[in-house]
């Protein structure tokens, strides 16, 4: 009891440093507690981004048709869709779009002028909810001071501050800044538009420009947490210096025809690579051969890690060592199966161990696994990741995660059993993200091979289904290509089930929702994202420009506000050339997922209760300074 007495007389003494008069608790008391009443941030949550940059800028840059819908309530009756077209293009691409109003030789005083007008009410009309040390922090801070006058400025209701405001958008003009704060108007009001954004999973693969994304992030200005998927932690182990990541991430970049992301992103350079499999398969194009070599170098790999670690009960993927050589066939869990090819030159039927790697193929294996560790842009993009990211996120009432809470057929969480502890639900989770970070700050062998289980095990909450990337390649029997998957995803359709992982989680069940990407929603074939009544939402829509035609959209993205949730799914691209040339933006269509009965408040946030364990704090403090405990400064 002392020692707890002690430990808050000491917070109370750290916290009157902070403190130290009377007259500066009451002017952050008052300020904390007018606070909780604001309305809650706007949080957007994405997912399956897949190297998908344009895509990915573009909504970004009109944050999900946020913006649009701002300029349409403020201005719908009093410009044409023309001019709003224009306006809305001339916030999502400032620099491009002046460029062209130059170009058309319109770029006149009135032009600019007109628009400054337009971007400060709008500006002025979306920081309602953000209080005045936060606008300070979202405002580029060269145009502060300026920016901070025009937005508290009221010409419509005071003469004079009518002559002060146009003086003040005058002179803007005169000194020819116009450009310069356009841009900065076009910035604050994006930052305005998304209070946090949510990503759950999947930047890398099939698209070429992740590393872009990356970058994206790194600077964007807005709260951004990442839930990791499946292509992210391959991707992390690769960096980690795991041998059969690394196999695995080449693969798949020779696989979707994206290699640009290697080669000039990371500067990992596959010359030995394809200079070696051309060699091997003499008829097949550059491309092709280097992936068929990599292809072997990772069932090797593969065999050796899943050897290495039954914890992973990944045996059914052993299959080299399945092959009948004479007859080109293979047995798969007793069922026999034709080859499509017997052309395996790496292969050495005769070998005490088919899966060891030749001697040319550990050469290889050991220098792309140089270029992924010296990568400086990986190794920072890889820090990134473990910085914001995790298996999983609680925020604000919600569970979100990649793919899937391994469960039993009648939906009981399945027990797992790793290095002689079983695991289940949340501590699963748990277990898996202390183990993937063990990774990051150990490099221990049993670790890097966890990431690899993370990336495709039946087991693994990232993945949650075996893949069949033997079968898909080397057997034409599409049968054999089904990919079994854990029940979860059957499952999550049903409230109770819903209910339980909420529960699980230490999460209200009648407010939370369960939020997952991972597996593409075939909108064209019915799909609906929206899962056991709204209490799970699946968002991943296909970004990707493969998935388009399956999903027959291109992509969700989920918006929380104030009022409650929407989907908003996203129907047709207008890339940046599109965009600046006939003022098109993306179609998109909004699905109401639901609505409040009252408005959510800072207060009903996570961020609310930090701020009402600061008042208590306050309040405490309060009481020893009127007391005598601890003395004020005068």
């Amino acid at each position: 009891m002392e020692k707890d007495y002690d430990f808050a007389a000491s917070l109370m003494r750290i916290l009157s440093e902070k403190y130290p008069t009377k007259e500066s608790i009451y002017e952050k008391l008052i300020y904390l507690q007018s606070r909780l009443s604001l309305p809650k941030g706007t949080e957007h949550f994405m997912s399956d981004l897949h190297g998908e940059y344009d895509l990915f800028l573009h909504i970004i840059n009109n944050c999900s048709g946020v913006i649009r819908e701002k300029v349409d309530y403020i201005f719908g009756d009093l410009l044409g869709e023309e001019e709003i077209a224009e306006f809305c293009t001339l916030i999502y691409y400032p620099k491009e779009k002046i460029a062209q109003i130059k170009f058309q030789k319109r770029d006149k005083p009135t032009w600019y002028r007109k628009n400054l007008a337009r971007l400060v009410k709008l500006a002025k009309f979306m920081s309602f909810k953000y209080p005045s040390f936060k606008m300070r922090e979202l405002i580029p801070s060269s145009y502060e001071t300026v920016i901070l006058e025009l937005l508290n400025t009221h010409p419509e209701d005071d003469e004079a501050q009518k002559i002060y405001y146009e003086k003040l958008l005058n002179s803007i003009v005169e000194i020819n800044s116009s450009e310069d704060f356009i841009y900065a108007f076009t910035i604050l009001i994006k930052r305005l538009a998304i209070h946090r954004l949510h990503l759950v999973g999947d930047f890398f693969d099939r698209g070429d420009r992740p590393d872009a994304i990356l970058n994206l992030l790194m600077n964007y200005p807005a709260e951004v947490d990442i839930q990791w998927g499946n292509h992210d932690v391959v991707w992390m182990g690769a960096a980690l210096g795991s041998e059969v990541c690394i196999a695995a991430v080449v693969k798949n970049s020779l696989h979707y025809n994206n290699t640009d992301v290697l080669e000039r992103g990371y500067g990992i350079s596959l010359r030995p690579l394809t200079i070696f499999a051309s060699n091997l398969y003499p008829n097949e194009n550059p491309l092709r051969a280097a992936e068929l070599a990599c292809l072997m170098m990772m069932f090797k790999l593969e065999g050796q890690m899943i050897r290495r670690n039954p914890d992973f009960k990944m045996g059914s993927r052993l299959l080299l060592d399945k092959i009948n050589f004479e007859e080109g066939t293979i047995n798969i869990s007793g069922q026999i199966y034709k080859l499509n090819t017997m052309n395996f030159p790496t292969l050495d039927k005769n070998s005490d161990d088919i899966y060891e790697l030749t001697a040319d193929e550990r050469e290889i294996i050991l220098g792309l696994r140089e270029n992924f560790i010296s990568s400086a842009n990986l190794q920072r993009h890889v820090d990134f990741l473990y910085k914001k990211g995790g298996v999983y996120a609680c925020h604000n009432g919600n569970l979100l995660f990649h793919a899937a809470l391994p469960l039993e057929e009648d939906g009981l969480f399945k027990k797992i059993s790793f290095e002689g502890e079983i695991y289940s639900g949340k501590g699963y989770f748990d277990y898996a993200d202390r183990r993937a970070r063990r990774a990051y700050y150990e490099r221990q062998q049993s670790d890097l091979d966890f990431m690899y289980f993370l990336w495709c095990g039946l087991l693994s909450p990232i993945a949650g289904r075996e893949f069949r990337t033997f079968e898909r390649a080397f057997i034409d029997d599409k049968e054999i290509w089904k990919e079994p998957s854990d029940p979860y995803y059957n499952l999550i359709d049903d409230e109770r089930i819903c209910d339980a992982i909420l529960n699980e989680f230490g999460l209200d069940t009648k407010s939370g929702h369960i939020i997952n990407g991972h597996v593409p929603v075939r909108v064209r074939k019915g799909e609906s994202p929206i899962k056991a009544g709204g209490k799970a939402v699946i968002i991943d829509g296909g970004f990707s420009t493969p998935y388009h035609e399956k999903t027959g959209i291109s992509g969700y993205t989920l918006i929380s506000n104030s009022r409650g949730f929407r989907l908003l799914r996203h129907q047709k691209i207008a890339d940046v050339k599109t965009a600046l040339a006939e003022n098109k933006d993306i179609e998109s269509t909004a699905e109401t997922v639901e609505i409040l009965s009252c408005h959510m408040t800072v207060g009903d946030t996570d961020h609310g209760q930090g701020i009402r364990d600061e008042i208590i704090g306050l309040h405490k403090l309060l009481l020893a300074y009127q007391s005598g405990t601890i003395q004020p400064q005068s």
